[in-house]
């Protein structure tokens, strides 16, 4: 061989040993086996699970399993817990011996083990966090190795609602070099924000650094073009701080929340050995205890809802399109924030509030160290026992500085994020709290009266009750503390059932933000007392006077309802699996309420009608001659204390016996409104007249068959007009889907809407008929739903009885390339097919 042909075989040889390969992001949720039992040794490689079950992630066995009445509780929707172990079998090549390997889960419910070859690698209690672990050192390169997961939800009554059982959220492998980012590595702030200019500051963990390491920081937009670069040293053992500068930057904002790119890029040597991404916004937000909350300079209220973290028929194992499908009817009613109640949610979830313009309030706890109650069956207070309840605060003590610390690290970057909650309404199991309130209240009705603030008079009532000691302050005090060490930008909040005694004991004090739940009562005294202190509403009921409230007073920025979305669990008695309290159901139909609040907090000219008969409705009535009558809540209805959760009892047909009376009721944002029956007029009412009480117009209506319509008015013009028919039997199937096109990938998902009409072409509200779905052999039906949380059918099938004339079906594409069909029968009748592009 010639020296020269030596030396460059000799130098390519050197490279390509020491070529660093970057990083790689694997999907790991494919090609799992599941069996749920308790077994042993299901941890080693030898162990045979050929007859387990084949499935893919995220899985949910709770809600597999299907409604349970005598093995489930109403505090967790009537499903089954227990054990169940997950194992996958995968290999990993020679050629990755060099790299650094780990794996990302991100959500196990709950008490999970891992293992690797055999190997434990780690538990976590808590079922919402996410976690990783190194497996470099126990893989057997080339070779066939086994991930196991042992999941324990023994205890299936560890909460106050529907929790889900098993590896729910997505999992991930990911490979890269000795020196590189770790997970959660990076962190994005926006310190000084303008319109001609904005600093950006990427702060950058490195494992593994020498001297020679480096860190280039390119930032993009959303063409992907670099707009700023920075470069950077990296000492051993130390964070790089690097601040870049975007000339005339787009700010995230509710109305466009635009996203730019981070790149990261690792260097040793000059070699590029890592590289990764972070998408972050540009924002600047302040709260001011007098004036609100500001977004971006501008006065923003805040219209959020409560949600948790089950999707209906698929239970907690959502991906992503589940969540934009809800998402997207939650922006339709003018809803701007999301309260993650009252644990983690999904990755997932947070990355879509970035991109379609949510508000966050992430919450890390429901519960300390001291458990609420929960039951087996809520009506009666049959109370779960011990040995099947037991959950979190058993080692809250040990695990929660870590899991509020992950959870803040985890979600640092999206600019959705605006507070985080450190507890939901921790008050409640410290019962120094409502003795307190007993004592110095005596005649005080709850949320119908005001308590004192005065806290010279709370105080010494307090310290006497406590002995001088309030563990709850303490706890509180160092949670925010933890939240301080790892983020200084957003403030901290709680939401508070006790805020009189919150401002004497110092609980209040221990958080920037005091949440008030179901508290709004209390705003004007609270407010008078401490002037500089923020308050919000955390959790409101879904009402009028919530929302009212809120528009009188500056000095409250707005509220989270309770809830944008149906959930399973705190629910009563079997067959009510649920709660539907709120803006959409179960199967995402809008609720009489929905239209409600859709009204208060959209522009757009909307008018609605529900209809109730007169001797089933929570109003009496006084004629005042012609058409016109007096229409009062009763003064002292049965329903009294539902009534603050539930909405009023009303139907949204027009379908009675001839000549009964009917309470019509209208919710609009139009000045007026005029309602027509059979074409006459019963008369043109002002909005403004109903404004003091609960913003519904109301008639009281002799039912006769045919056309009952509601026209809107503005400044004398119509605006908007809604229309109900008395319908006969179904004589037409319509089907819809949220999705024309999805990608093959096995993930996509669409949602299939049923509704029914007669043979006029008007939609039947008021049927309940056996619906099945018929779906082609290139889409898989995850599950069946109507909306009811009275429906307990198991949602696995291909068939549900319909609600209010509706249905819904989850399909989801599979891995082959054309199109997929879906259509419907009741009985003999069928509907035109649904035709979905799968590419």
């Amino acid at each position: 061989m010639k020296p020269i042909v030596f030396f460059i075989t000799l130098f390519l040889s050197l490279s390509s040993c020491t070529q660093v390969q970057k990083r790689t992001v694997d999907d790991f949720n494919f090609d799992w086996k599941f069996i749920k039992s308790d077994l042993q040794n299901a941890e080693n490689t030898s162990f045979d699970d050929a007859e387990w079950q084949d499935i893919r992630l995220p899985h949910d066995w709770s809600i597999l399993g299907g409604y349970q009445k005598d093995k489930g509780a109403s505090s967790t929707g009537f499903t089954e817990g227990g054990i169940g172990w997950y194992r996958k079998t995968f290999t990993v090549p020679s050629s990755d011996k060099d790299r650094e390997i780990w794996i990302e889960f991100d959500g196990v419910y709950c008490n999970s083990t891992v293992f690797i070859n055999g190997k434990k690698l780690g538990f976590r209690p808590s079922g919402y966090s996410s976690f990783s672990y190194a497996l470099s050192e126990h893989i057997n390169f080339g070779e066939e190795n086994v991930i196991a997961v042992k999941v324990d939800h023994s205890n299936f009554v560890d909460s106050r609602w529907y929790t889900g059982s098993g590896i729910y959220r997505d999992v991930r492998l990911v490979k890269t070099s000795k020196t590189h980012i770790p997970q959660w590595g990076v962190q994005i702030e926006t310190p000084k924000v303008s319109d001609k200019e904005a600093t950006v500051r990427v702060k950058t963990s490195i494992k593994a650094a020498s001297n020679s390491t480096s860190v280039k920081v390119s930032l993009m937009d959303e063409n992907q073009q670099v707009i700023a670069e920075s470069e950077a040293k990296a000492l051993t053992g130390d964070v790089v701080d690097q601040k870049l500068q975007v000339l005339q930057p787009k700010r995230w904002d509710i109305d466009s929340p635009h996203l730019y790119t981070a790149k990261l890029q690792v260097f040793d040597n000059g070699q590029l050995v890592d590289e990764t991404e972070e998408r972050f916004g540009i924002r600047d937000f302040e709260f001011d205890s007098k004036k609100g909350f500001f977004l971006n300079g501008k006065n923003v209220k805040i219209k959020g809802v409560n949600l948790h973290h089950d999707v209906g028929a698929v239970g907690a194992a959502a991906v992503k399109d589940h969540w934009v499908f809800r998402l997207k009817k939650l922006k339709s009613v003018g809803v701007n924030a999301i309260r993650m109640a009252h644990n983690p949610h999904s990755p997932l979830l947070m990355d879509l509030c970035d991109e379609m313009g949510f508000l966050v309030m992430n919450e890390a706890f429901d519960e300390w160290y001291v458990p609420k109650a929960k039951m087996l069956t809520c009506l009666g207070g049959q109370k779960a026992p011990i040995d099947i309840s037991e959950g979190y605060p058993e080692v809250f003590r040990e695990w929660a500085e870590r899991d509020l610390k992950d959870l803040i690290r985890r979600d640092y970057n999206h600019p959705s994020v605006i507070m985080w909650s450190i507890g939901n309404e921790i008050e409640w199991t410290f019962p120094a709290y409502s003795q307190t309130y007993a004592k110095l209240q005596k005649g005080i009705r709850e949320y119908e009266d005001t308590p004192t603030f005065d806290t010279t008079v709370i105080k010494p009532v307090f310290e006497k009750v406590t002995g001088g000691v309030d563990s709850l302050s303490i706890i509180a005090h160092q949670l925010s503390k933890w939240v301080k060490e790892e983020d200084t930008t957003r403030p901290t909040v709680c939401g508070s059932v006790r805020p009189s005694i919150a401002f004497a004991s110092g609980y209040a004090d221990a958080v920037d933000i005091l949440g008030l739940n179901y508290r709004e009562i209390d705003y004007d005294a609270a407010h008078e007392a401490f002037p500089n202190k923020m308050m919000l509403g955390s959790e409101n009921w879904v009402a009028y006077s919530e929302w009212k409230a809120v528009q009188e007073r500056d000095f409250i920025p707005g509220i989270f309802v309770w809830t944008g979305f149906a959930y399973l669990g705190e629910a009563g008695l079997w067959p009510r699996k649920g709660l539907n309290i709120s803006m959409f159901d179960f199967a995402g139909f809008k609720n009489p309420r929905g239209h409600f609040f859709e009204c208060l907090w959209k522009e757009d000219p909307k008018v609605y009608m529900v209809t109730t008969p007169a001797s089933e409705s929570e109003f009496s009535y006084t004629q005042k001659g012609g058409w016109k009558f007096d229409i009062q809540l009763k003064e002292k209805p049965v329903w009294a204390e539902l009534r603050l959760w539930e909405w009023y009892k009303v139907n949204e047909h027009w379908n009675y016996k001839a000549g009964e009376e009917i309470v019509v009721q209208t919710y609009t944002n139009c000045e007026e409104a005029e309602l027509f029956l059979n074409g006459k007029s019963l008369g043109k009412q002002s909005l403004s007249d109903f404004a003091e009480t609960d913003n519904i117009i109301k008639w009281l209506v002799p039912y006769q068959k045919g056309e009952l319509k509601v026209v809107g008015y503005n400044k004398g013009k119509k605006a908007e007009e809604y229309v109900l028919h008395t319908v006969g039997k179904i004589a037409k199937i319509e089907v819809s889907s949220d999705q024309t096109q999805m990608s093959a990938n096995q993930y996509d998902v669409a949602h299939i809407t049923v509704k029914m009409f007669d043979k006029n072409g008007y939609e039947i509200k008021n049927s309940t008929e056996e619906v099945k779905f018929h779906v082609s052999e290139e889409l898989d039906l995850l599950g069946v739903d109507n909306g009811s949380e009275m429906n307990v059918s198991p949602h696995t099938t291909d068939h549900v009885k319909s609600h209010k004339g509706r249905a819904l079906a989850m399909v989801r594409a599979k891995d082959k390339v054309g199109s997929g069909k879906v259509y419907v029968s009741v009985g003999e009748l069928r509907s035109d097919v649904v035709e979905i592009g799968l590419e």
